[in-house]
């Protein structure tokens, strides 16, 4: 066991993968576009905290950040709270996202209690997010609504979180083994239009049906119009709302 006084690194890379990192290409970026050069990660740090408008700027270009309408300044004022970023700018996450579509990877690998060892294609993850979309959009979804989810981390929370940012709209999630009433308090005062839920989770082997909370969510917000059931342990249905499939 090593003491508090201990500064050995528990791990260090080795000088390949520092040489393929990320964090390396950027740096010979920013010395080919910008004609910065940085002794060592240290030195790089202070850079980006001492300059942030150049170093938020920087990450902007080399990522290649897809805007149909560009920013105007980077940081309005140096102010918390109240900082302004990048003003002017119109953007879409999910174009943004799936603009590193590939066949020859997969957009998402899962697997859980109830699901074997799954791969997730990025044309499927598409089409699933386009799909999910037109019927949020059918559902009177728009810019600025609210969409709350009650999932754990499955494919279909990310393929719904997807489909809401291709619309503008602004998602919050909870897992499912949450207290009901935790839940509610951070879901009430976003006033959701959508509601997505699980039925129910497995965890350690152990089935617990969430219907009950669900039924108890949606008589505590006013604000719902609509709510997508997904039958993800076939507990039964949830009268007056939709399921997944549809």
């Amino acid at each position: 066991m090593s003491s508090a006084r201990d500064e050995t690194p528990l791990w260090s890379p080795s000088p390949k993968r520092r040489a393929e990192s990320r964090l390396t290409e950027y740096l010979e970026w920013l010395a080919r576009e910008k004609g910065l050069r940085f002794a060592d990660y240290d030195a790089l740090w202070r850079w980006s905290v001492d300059e942030l408008e150049a170093f938020w700027e920087s990450i902007w270009q080399f990522f290649e950040v897809r805007a149909s309408q560009p920013y105007a300044r980077v940081l309005e004022a140096r102010r918390m709270p109240g900082a302004k970023w990048f003003e002017g700018a119109r953007l879409n996450l999910a174009e943004n996202a799936f603009r590193h579509a590939t066949a020859s990877r997969p957009a998402l690998v899962f697997r859980s209690e109830i699901a074997p060892l799954t791969e997730v294609s990025w044309a499927g993850l598409e089409h699933e997010v386009a799909r999910v979309a037109g019927a949020l959009r059918a559902m009177g979804v728009a810019p600025g609504d609210r969409v709350a989810a009650f999932v754990p981390n499955i494919p279909q929370a990310m393929i719904a979180f997807l489909a809401c940012a291709s619309l503008g709209a602004i998602w919050s999630s909870c897992a499912p083994d949450m207290g009901a009433a935790s839940v509610l308090e951070r879901f009430r005062q976003i006033e959701p239009k959508v509601l997505i839920a699980v039925d129910g989770y497995r965890y350690g082997g152990k089935d617990f049906d969430r219907r009950e909370v669900v039924e108890g969510l949606r008589r505590e917000m006013p604000s719902l119009e609509h709510t997508v059931v997904l039958d993800y342990l076939d507990c039964g249905p949830i009268d007056d709302t939709t399921s997944w499939d549809e």
